[in-house]
């Protein structure tokens, strides 16, 4: 069973968010990282992360002007407690929260089935966890995943990838878009429930 989780998680950036706040190509902090000069660590996709200490570290030793991203007040912060699984395909998304629900009783799993759906009920509840199907009705799982990273008002939530697509370079772009995790359909349920359960233990 999962520990609880607070309400606080650290700030992690890519190299492509890290590069957009310095004013910099992503090469340029892609390199940053490469050559030992910005301490990063690596994602299961390969996609290098850092933490939010160690960039202010980076640019306060180079006597780089801290960006004002960095500094402002977070923002709303996600519902650690909660779960949404978006998927259209109806049988699935029924399996899938109910899995869930059953395996973590104290969460609130919620269920949307199309992207226009998805969109409200992210806002409105800001789930700290979000299992997101690409293939949607109404808006790309891509774009969901993508506004959904870099958009503060939706507290920096945890992303689980399922999806059908056969394209090989896609889980190298969803990693790019900020996803934290990537399963090809069809998903082992107790598998989503242990990347959950990982995720709240490194709390």
């Amino acid at each position: 069973m999962a520990k609880d989780i607070t309400n606080k998680r650290i700030q992690i950036f890519s190299a492509l968010e890290v590069a957009n706040m310095c004013g910099v190509v992503n090469q340029t902090a892609i390199n940053w990282i490469k050559n030992g000069y910005l301490k990063a660590f690596n994602t299961p996709g390969g996609q290098y992360r850092v933490y939010k200490d160690d960039l202010i570290e980076f640019i306060n030793a180079r006597g780089m002007r801290v960006p004002e991203a960095l500094t402002v007040t977070e923002g709303p912060q996600a519902d650690w407690k909660s779960i949404i699984v978006i998927d259209d395909d109806e049988v699935l998304n029924e399996a899938i929260a109910g899995f869930l629900r059953k395996n973590l009783e104290k969460h609130s799993v919620y269920q949307s089935y199309d992207g226009f759906d998805a969109g409200a009920q992210l806002m409105d509840k800001r789930p700290g966890f979000i299992v997101l199907d690409i293939a949607l009705p109404g808006v790309n799982g891509q774009d969901i995943c993508n506004r959904i990273k870099n958009d503060p008002a939706f507290g920096k939530p945890y992303i689980i990838i399922i999806t059908a697509l056969d394209d090989p370079d896609l889980e190298k772009k969803m990693y790019e878009l900020g996803a934290d995790k990537f399963f090809r359909k069809p998903v082992r349920l107790p598998d989503l429930l242990s990347t959950i359960d990982s995720a709240m233990e490194s709390e």
